[in-house]
């Protein structure tokens, strides 16, 4: 089943970029990312709009802590895969695009403060985010489409 998980990246500052995550139709979270740029700056360069495929990535440096941080819940971190130059974007919790290194951060709320994004209340957010997104991927619904801000016409688009 496609389309269950979305990314809608709503608003652009000078070096972050917010988004919101949709599962199966329904408002999650907030998503803080670097921002949108033509050229990749590793670690600073958000992931192009696009389809790409979830996993559970449970061997990298990021899983030993998540594990321990989040025991009861915690499979492996849930990544991103199939990015044209990108490897181990994982969700992941912080606050700032500082925090990101080309990943996505989960918010519960957002504020723009000295010109740029960030998300706040990032932990409780990824406790509800990534339940969900694990039963998605446990169901093979582990596609996400990354849609940037909106288009001239208004509405999201795919670039």
């Amino acid at each position: 089943m496609m389309g269950n998980i979305k990314i809608i990246r709503v608003a652009q500052a000078k070096h972050s970029t917010l988004g919101h995550l949709y599962i199966n139709g329904l408002f999650c979270c907030y998503i803080l990312e670097d921002a949108v740029r033509d050229r990749k700056i590793p670690g600073q360069t958000a992931i192009p709009a696009g389809e790409y495929t979830l996993g559970l990535n449970a061997t990298a440096r990021m899983n030993r802590s998540y594990s321990s941080r989040y025991a009861a819940m915690h499979r492996g971190m849930v990544e991103v895969r199939g990015i044209p130059n990108f490897s181990l974007v994982f969700f992941h919790v912080g606050n700032y695009h500082t925090d990101t290194a080309g990943c996505l951060l989960t918010g519960s709320y957002w504020q723009l403060l000295d010109g740029d994004y960030r998300v706040l209340h990032s932990a409780a957010a990824y406790k509800h985010a990534y339940p969900l997104l694990v039963a998605e991927i446990e169901k093979g619904n582990d596609k996400v489409e990354v849609f940037d801000c909106c288009s001239p016409s208004g509405s999201p688009s795919l670039r």
